[in-house]
């Protein structure tokens, strides 16, 4: 029997309008499939890390001496504890990488295991330049994480950071690096380089934790955030550490160079950077100097302005501060100064910092 004429315009746009909507329909279905998917994928990395990691991250509790009020002999007291923070084991026999600014001054440092174990600690050696401290306990198993490479990292990565924020212990947050090579001013006043942002949600207590890759590896050190801000976190580089851990653990400080001088950035005449060809706008002004220092044998005076540090421009005090390392102790260097309208060079010989870390 053959179709009017009707119906057979009519069943080929209804063919055509099922198979449309089949296809959204499937399409639909597919979308909500590959966000599950990639939630899942997201999911499985940071529980993946927080499983790898926790372990390894302690609980840190400090006490300080402080004077009483009446006699101003010095007395432990437990209303003096100095809070808390974070740290991690990354050796297996158990030294623990946390901020200086969490067991600086200590006089007693108690660390709690993931699994719930007390253990009194003992201060390796801290470094408020870097804000970093090693401390070790005597446990058995231990679960040291690995230690990554934060010159990996890229911007937009995800990291997970694990820690004790105002007491809870082994709490996981997730963001992503915001941020490569910033700087953050240290309480010493030093300034630090290579620092990472990221906007993985950290508290008071977060300090020391670790800030992880999704693959588990280290990369940073928690440190520090903007409490105004929102998702505005710091970490000290995990190269960094590397290189402050194993002079604490050898030295138990950080042996930096100084040639006891104070100062301060000011600019300098533009007269001057083109009369002498000046590679810098700025120096430093000599406000004054420690006796017997290094610069008031060099002959430094107050009023000088340093411009140059063993050829180095010198536009401020914080290239001079990353100037004196290590290997300058006891060595032969160069400073540039203006003195009025002067320009000469000064012998200095830097002398091992008498300010220890753990002071």
């Amino acid at each position: 029997m053959e179709l009017a004429s009707t119906q057979r315009d009519v069943l080929p746009a209804a063919v055509a309008e099922f198979a449309a909507e089949t296809k959204v329909r499937s399409e639909a279905v597919e979308s909500r499939l590959d966000d599950e998917e990639l939630m899942d994928a997201y999911s499985q990395a940071v529980t993946g890390v927080a499983e790898r990691v926790s372990p390894s991250v302690v609980n840190i509790e400090v006490r300080q001496q402080v004077k009483n009020k009446r006699s101003g002999a010095p007395r432990l007291s437990k209303e003096a504890r100095g809070g808390g923070g974070s740290g991690f084991v990354f050796t297996p026999d158990g030294f623990i990488l946390t901020n200086s600014h969490v067991v600086h001054g200590a006089t007693k440092i108690e660390v709690t295991l993931n699994d719930g174990r007390r253990s009194e600690a003992t201060l390796i050696g801290d470094d408020p330049d870097t804000d970093l401290a090693v401390i070790r306990i005597t446990a058995p198993h231990l679960f040291p994480v690995h230690l990554g490479s934060s010159q990996k990292v890229k911007v937009g990565q995800l990291v997970v950071a694990i820690g004790n924020p105002y007491g809870f212990h082994s709490t996981v947050t997730a963001g992503v690096i915001s941020a490569l090579g910033r700087s953050l001013r240290a309480q010493s006043g030093r300034l630090m380089d290579d620092v990472i942002q990221t906007d993985a949600a950290l508290n008071p207590g977060n300090s020391g934790g670790p800030l992880v890759t999704s693959r588990g590896e280290v990369v940073g050190v928690n440190t520090a955030m903007i409490l105004p801000a929102q998702g505005i976190c710091f970490a000290t580089s995990i190269e960094t550490a590397k290189f402050v851990a194993g002079r604490l653990i050898r030295d138990g400080k950080v042996n930096r160079s100084y040639i006891g001088m104070a100062g301060q950035n000011v600019p300098l005449p533009r007269r001057f950077v083109r009369f002498y060809n000046l590679l810098v706008e700025s120096g430093i002004l000599v406000v004054s100097y420690d006796d017997n220092s290094p610069a008031k044998k060099a002959g430094l005076f107050e009023g000088d302005i340093i411009v140059a540090f063993d050829d180095h421009p010198i536009a401020g005090i914080d290239e001079l501060h990353k100037l004196l390392t290590e290997e300058r102790i006891g060595r032969k260097s160069s400073l540039t100064v203006i003195r009025r309208t002067q320009m000469f060079t000064l012998e200095v010989i830097p002398e091992e910092s008498p300010v220890k870390a753990s002071e």
